[in-house]
């Protein structure tokens, strides 16, 4: 919060939080040289770029390919063959932005160029397995097959640092989400934001009552220590973990820790919330919202959300994005606060009075820090989204739907494959065994309470509101 998904640092190479603000040494500005700025420059740019087709009477499907359900290999043949410039040029476009990106963020092009050439060819081939009609009958979406692929693969098989370059789960899930702002009207979210506000905080603070009290009271957990699961456990997984870890000065094993348990609960969580939601025949609105409510990071919500359609991701993303991960600056703020005020206040003045200096203070500036970024993004494309259908009013809306509306809906898919591939592809099983009882514990009875309390809120409470969004 994904800062969102917030699964990019976990796997083999637990690279430093891209989006913490630079050392007072570093010159570089964050508006060219953050994970999370770049995803809102990239997401708007492909936003504004269909409307500008779109005004000059073009389309951005010319670079989207729709591959339509197949039954026979000849179908899949002629499809193929008809959306062959479509690829391409979605690969030039998509290779040159991420690429762009790359350079700013100092990774080595060239790795990440062949490294994107491979991520770009897997995606290809999982959307056509999922538009398969035998796929589609066991309701194998591209998200499912995706994450389930990458895992095997990444497990079994050892990836080479040129692929692992082009991973980046982060800066895909924000790209991504930047473009599901695009899809949904502000109004919807003037409309549901309080509703999903009320319920992500509400299980939000339980979640991390919950995981904190059971971790310091029941499990003699640290205090820095628990604080920063319960951030991973209730508000926005991996980033939050880093976030609330580095306000409280947790140790940085214990962060480590955080980000193992978000993630063997978060691919967990995929497959549960999306077998019961789906054996309970619940409403993909209802879906969505409890997946929001539930999910321990973006994209892992997302791949599960993305099987219950546009309504489930709306939900999703009203829950999780508007309720939850905006909230991840002030979260930093209190809980540094508190960290300073109560728990380390003896061993900071001690050390403030030997030095013969004035007793440290909290950065406020830190909200605006930890703040995840795309989220502007996700609003400025819904706001754009919603300008853009009020000019065009009734007569024209049919043609935004079908010539920006979809086209973006079909990239963001592909940039979501990206995530789930680039999940699957980091995680390492083996390295989530040695996280040890008591923090698992502690994680797993707030993961409990989270789940329990979201289905009770989105498909009891509250299901006739996610229903009828």
């Amino acid at each position: 919060m994904s800062n969102p998904s917030d699964l990019s640092t976990t796997g083999r190479h637990a690279a430093p939080d891209p989006d913490s603000p630079p050392a007072t040494s570093d010159s570089r500005s964050p508006l060219l040289h953050s994970e999370d700025w770049w995803s809102v420059w990239v997401g708007l740019f492909l936003v504004v770029l269909g409307v500008l087709l779109w005004a000059l009477g073009g389309s951005l499907a010319a670079i989207t390919p729709q591959i339509a359900k197949w039954s026979s290999f000849p179908a899949l043949a002629t499809q193929l063959g008809g959306h062959a410039v479509n690829i391409v040029a979605l690969f030039v476009v998509l290779g040159a932005l991420f690429t762009l990106v790359a350079r700013f963020l100092r990774l080595e092009t060239a790795h990440f160029i062949a490294g994107f050439a491979v991520l770009f060819v897997a995606a290809l081939v999982i959307n056509i397995f999922a538009t398969w009609s035998w796929a589609s009958s066991y309701n194998l979406e591209a998200p499912i097959v995706a994450l389930a692929l990458g895992l095997l693969i990444g497990n079994l098989a050892p990836v080479p640092a040129w692929l692992d370059s082009a991973l980046r789960t982060e800066l895909y899930v924000k790209v991504g989400i930047v473009l599901l702002g695009a899809t949904l009207p502000f109004t919807l979210i003037v409309k549901a934001g309080p509703v999903a506000f009320v319920q992500a905080t509400v299980i939000a603070l339980a979640t991390f009552l919950v995981i904190y009290f059971v971790g310091t009271r029941l499990l003699g957990l640290d205090q820095r220590f628990a604080a920063t699961l319960g951030a991973g456990g209730s508000i926005c997984g991996v980033s939050a973990s880093i976030a609330v870890g580095s306000s409280v000065k947790a140790k940085k094993e214990h962060v480590s820790i955080t980000i193992s348990l978000v993630v063997v609960w978060a691919v967990a969580a995929i497959f549960l919330l999306t077998a019961i939601s789906k054996a309970l025949g619940l409403h993909p609105g209802v879906a969505g919202a409890w997946i929001g409510s539930s999910e321990f990071a973006d994209a892992a919500g997302i791949t599960a959300a993305s099987a219950f359609g546009d309504q489930g991701l709306a939900a999703f993303t009203l829950v999780k994005v508007v309720g939850r991960d905006i909230f991840i600056g002030i979260w930093s703020l209190v809980l540094a606060l508190i960290a300073i005020t109560y728990w380390d206040r003896r061993e900071v003045v001690a050390e403030a009075e030997a030095a013969g200096a004035p007793r440290p203070g909290v950065d406020v500036a830190q909200i605006w820090h930890r703040f995840p970024k795309f989220v502007i993004g996700f609003f400025v494309g819904s706001i754009v989204l919603t300008v853009l259908i009020l000019a065009a009013g009734a007569a024209g809306s049919a043609s935004v739907t079908t010539d920006v509306i979809n086209p973006i809906k079909d990239i963001r898919t592909w940039v979501f494959t990206f995530t789930f591939l680039s999940i699957g592809l980091t995680t390492r099983f083996r390295d989530l065994t040695s996280v040890g009882w008591r923090p698992l514990a502690a994680f797993s009875a707030g993961a409990v309470v989270n789940i329990l309390l979201g289905f009770a809120l989105s498909a009891w409470l509250l299901a006739g509101f996610w229903s009828s969004l």
